[in-house]
């Protein structure tokens, strides 16, 4: 590519220095690092076969990389994540970005890339409260089936992310008169772990209430301590070890399969959209009171999630006599 400066000798990949390291090891959470370090990989294995640098790279370069991207077929939120990959390690070790949109040739590349490609994001359903009482009627009377239905209930009342689900512990669990409040020690949205506490109120209905669930599981389990959710040998016996969120997601398109649902349309993420979207088109609740079970800390995610609960509320197109 004719964009791109020559260097007299190949590079072998990017090599961080140790303060690039220390950066991308501690301030992001490990889903992230893992996520850096793989668009990193990617990015100095391009700049090896077009004979650059990739760490300092210059603004050229990103662009042309940016082309292969797109040519390549990846969307535009993955080249986003890569651009903001490229710009950590640069500025981790003090060096001037070259992802920045400041650069004209980056900042015209990218911006024709989106305007050809687009940059709708593809996003999975909300498994609100009709879908869930659907995928419950599906969870079997067996120990693997007690654990699922405690876990769907969980992850839906407590709007988690798959990862906190997985990290919990019987010790991050109080009971108290109005149900549970479980400790999230660390998350997306808390990396320094001071700790987030959310409040699971107890269900009216058996099947559907989070606590007595929990209990159960926790009891046929004979779970007194550690993780919560584990795997289960096909003899029936409990692991010790913490179920993965792959796990956890897997386990949501199972049940969305056996409910009749199109298993693609979800995902682990769906039970937390759909507890703020049940929350909006069932209950009517404030986003603020919904931000605070979800614990976002921008409006604009929750309110995408109350805009399509309310797709039909006042929709002029029912209103006009058809």
């Amino acid at each position: 590519m004719t964009l791109l400066p020559a260097l007299s000798q190949p590079t072998l990949g990017i090599t961080l220095s140790e303060n690039s390291h220390k950066y991308l090891l501690n301030s992001k959470s490990k889903r992230t690092r893992q996520g850096y370090k793989s668009d990193l990989k990617h990015f100095a294995a391009f700049c090896q076969s077009q004979n650059v640098l990739p760490l300092p790279a210059a603004p050229a370069t990103v662009a042309a990389y940016l082309v292969m991207l797109a040519e390549g077929g990846f969307k535009p939120t993955t080249m986003s994540r890569r651009l903001a990959a490229i710009s950590k390690a640069h500025g981790a070790d003090q060096l001037d970005s070259p992802a920045s949109m400041k650069h004209a040739v980056v900042k015209e590349v990218w911006a024709g890339i989106r305007r050809t490609i687009g940059t709708a994001q593809t996003t999975k359903a909300a498994a609100t409260i009709d879908y869930l009482k659907l995928m419950l009627a599906q969870v079997p009377t067996t120990l693997s089936g007690l654990r699922d239905r405690s876990l769907l209930l969980l992850t839906f009342a407590g709007a988690l992310r798959r990862s906190e689900l997985v990290a919990l512990n019987v010790e991050d669990v109080a009971y108290v008169p109005e149900g549970l409040v479980i400790t999230i020690r660390s998350s997306k949205t808390d990396q320094e772990r001071a700790g987030q506490k959310v409040a699971v109120a107890s269900g009216k209905v058996l099947e559907t209430c989070t606590v007595r669930n929990l209990r159960a599981w926790l009891q046929k389990g004979a779970i007194t301590k550690g993780p919560i959710f584990r795997g289960i040998t096909r003899w029936g016996r409990v692991q010790d070890e913490a179920l993965s969120d792959q796990v956890v997601a897997l386990l949501v398109k199972k049940y969305a399969q056996l409910a009749g649902l199109d298993a693609t349309l979800f995902s682990g993420h769906s039970l937390r959209a759909g507890l703020a979207t049940s929350a909006s088109k069932v209950g009517g609740v404030d986003e603020r009171i919904i931000m605070k079970q979800t614990r976002h800390k921008s409006e604009a995610m929750v309110r995408r999630y109350i805009r399509d609960a309310n797709l039909f509320s006042q929709n002029v197109s029912g209103m006009v006599g058809l």
